[in-house]
């Protein structure tokens, strides 16, 4: 099958307009480009993949990260902006999973959730912060210093974006109530939308977004039970228990 067929036949099997423009702009390359056009068809197909996937990740949601994909969802939709759901990346040192990597003309935000109750005493540069609920206290993993994780490994993915572009969103999901200062780049569901409408700077264009997308689709690795499993013994082998 040549290039051209192939692109035609991705184009068929998708209505989506953002789908159908990647196909017309491989079918629009000339043989000249014959290396750039099958790293362009790759990510295309990536593209198409994550169509799909998408519709696989509810059944590995828990609540928080279901609300805040039908906010997102009902908000920011394409072509600016591309939404995916429990995104498990490979690094040197095991994998690392992202709630939610929000691709769009703006930026790339790269977000953790918290779906927690109760009082959060939360400082921004200490390892753990705190939950009391009903009297009991609980440490939790500084989501701050979690996301960095994230943040980096799609950084890794992206090198090409310019500096700045990547950005790490926590939200909290729930009912809880911080006690303490709420540390810069967290916030509740509620004044997710607003954050997020507040950068307007273009820092890539349509084409740019779609191929990130296609990258990162193209990196994840499979949305499957087994894959959850792996990342929990990536967790053990590196902290001793899964966090």
């Amino acid at each position: 099958m040549d290039l051209d067929d192939l692109a035609q036949r991705i184009s068929a099997v998708s209505n989506d307009a953002v789908v159908r423009r990647l196909s017309k702009l491989l079918i629009d390359w000339t043989q000249d480009n014959s290396t750039v056009l099958y790293i362009l068809l790759a990510l295309s197909v990536g593209f198409v993949i994550g169509r799909y996937r998408a519709s696989r990740t509810s059944a590995y949601q828990n609540r928080g990260e279901a609300l805040l994909s039908r906010v997102v969802q009902a908000n920011f939709g394409p072509p600016d902006y591309h939404l995916m759901n429990h995104v498990t990346l490979q690094l040197k040192d095991g994998t690392t999973q992202v709630d939610h990597i929000l691709v769009s003309r703006f930026g790339v935000f790269v977000i953790e959730t918290k779906d927690y109750k109760g009082w959060i005493f939360a400082n921004a540069k200490q390892a753990n912060w705190t939950q009391v609920l009903f009297k009991h206290k609980f440490k939790f993993q500084n989501p701050i210093l979690q996301n960095s994780r994230h943040v980096r490994a799609v950084q890794g993915i992206l090198d090409f974006l310019p500096p700045g572009a990547i950005k790490s969103i926590v939200v909290f999901t729930g009912e809880a109530e911080f006690k303490t200062e709420v540390p810069q780049g967290v916030f509740c569901i509620s004044e997710l939308v607003d954050h997020l409408c507040e950068h307007t700077v273009e820092v890539m264009s349509l084409n740019r977004v779609q191929f990130c997308v296609g990258r990162l689709e193209t990196a994840r690795l499979a949305i499957s039970g087994n894959t959850d499993v792996e990342h929990v013994q990536s967790l053990e082998r590196r902290h001793g228990s899964p966090t």
